[in-house]
């Protein structure tokens, strides 16, 4: 069923994407300008297929936090590596280079948190060199 609300979003409602420099990701935008008009804060539900995850890469000028509901996964941040379980959570500061890669036989499910808004905008993504 369909929310009416302008407010509540549910996970079947969004749409889902491959987020680009991500493999077996599938990502939903839970909350963002476009469906409630959130200004400052992006809010969205990434599916990680066994095997899949983010290349290196850093968002320059952004913040992003991640929250582990399923699965593990072995996360990077400028050169610390650390393994994450269900009900962890790890932040990536503006502009550090991270990797996410799913060590679980079952796929990970996690919220990713971006401030400022990301909105695969391709300008707000940085590559190693």
């Amino acid at each position: 069923m369909t929310s009416t609300s302008k407010y509540l979003i549910r996970e079947q409602d969004v749409e889902g994407y491959s987020p680009a420099n991500h493999h077996g990701t599938v990502n939903r935008r839970l909350v963002s300008a476009a469906n409630v008009g959130a200004r400052h804060m992006e809010l969205l539900l990434g599916t990680l297929e066994k095997g899949g995850g983010a290349l290196p890469h850093a968002h320059p000028g952004m913040e992003q936090a991640c929250y582990l509901l399923e699965g593990t996964a072995e996360v990077q941040v400028e050169g610390e590596t650390f393994t994450m379980q269900p009900g962890d959570t790890c932040f990536f500061p503006e502009d550090s280079m991270h990797i996410f890669r799913v060590t679980s036989d079952t796929p990970v499910r996690l919220l990713v948190i971006y401030s400022p808004p990301y909105g695969e905008n391709p300008a707000r993504v940085r590559r190693p060199e």
